[in-house]
This record gives structure tokens, C-alpha cells and sequence, in this order.
């Protein structure tokens, strides 16, 4: 089934990553290309990395390293093969100005800098209502 960006299929967009339910942590893809994605994440009340309402810090670098493995996930659907498991290699950097509550939708964009033999060394920046509330530098290992 061919799939046109952007979507919001959650299905389609779980198929895409390892993770599975309570601990999926994208749900949306607004762009992509070979170097770049767009992810979308609407918080809700049952996250597991929410805490008096608000998304916790892990929770947003959890959402960055998922949105890398989308990345990924739609490149191999794309080739019509399916995509590999993955896991963060190393966090370079992390930095978060404020933390999003229930209700709020994530925006992130991940850049891929480099990539070579199953280890990429992306950025993500995180935008809640077009304001950067985090960012990050890791590197993810394709199994």
C-alpha cells in the first residue's frame, strides 16, 4: 500500500519502528527525504513518561531517538524491505528549555549528518507551537 506524506496512520507509522505500544513515541511523519525527517507526537495522558501531567526529559529523547529509527524505517519501506532494529549508540549532547504537558503536540526534526557502516550521527530538534524546547546530537547502531 502506497503511503503519501504527510500521514498521521498511526499504523502505518508503528510499522515503520520496533517499538510497540505503551512505548511508541511518534506518530505522525511530515516530511522526509534522504538526509531529513519531519515527526509529529501528540502527548497523552497514558504516556508512560508522563509525570503530573508534564512529558519528562526521557520521554523527548526517547521521541528524538524513535523519530531517527523512522528515518530509517521509511527509508527500508521505501525499498520495499523491512527495516532493521536499531538502539542509541551515544547521546553527544542533550538540552531541553522546557518540558511539554498533556495535549501538547511534538515537532521534530531530525538531520542526518553522517552515516557509515550501520552507525548515523543525526541532530533532532524538538518544537513545541514553533519554539525549540530541545535538542539533541546522538548517534543510533543499526543491528
Amino acid at each position: 500500500m502506497e503511503n503519501n506524506l504527510p500521514t498521521t496512520d498511526q499504523n502505518f507509522v508503528e510499522s515503520l519502528i520496533p517499538q510497540r505500544f505503551p512505548f511508541v513515541m511518534v506518530n505522525s511523519i511530515a516530511e522526509y527525504s534522504e538526509t531529513q525527517l519531519v515527526s509529529g507526537f501528540e502527548i497523552k495522558e497514558d504516556n508512560i513518561f508522563v509525570q503530573n501531567g508534564v512529558f519528562q526529559a526521557s520521554g523527548l529523547i526517547e521521541h528524538q531517538a524513535q523519530s531517527v529509527a523512522l528515518h530509517t524505517g521509511y527509508k527500508f519501506y521505501l525499498l520495499g524491505k523491512e527495516a532493521p532494529t536499531g538502539y542509541i549508540g551515544a547521546i553527544k549532547s542533550f538540552e531541553t528549555h522546557e518540558l511539554p504537558k498533556i495535549g501538547d503536540t511534538l515537532k521534530t526534526e531530525v538531520t542526518i549528518l553522517n552515516e557509515i557502516m550501520g552507525v548515523t550521527l543525526v541532530d533532532a530538534v524538538t518544537k513545541l507551537n514553533d519554539e525549540v524546547i530541545a535538542s539533541s546530537q546522538m548517534k543510533t547502531v543499526v543491528k
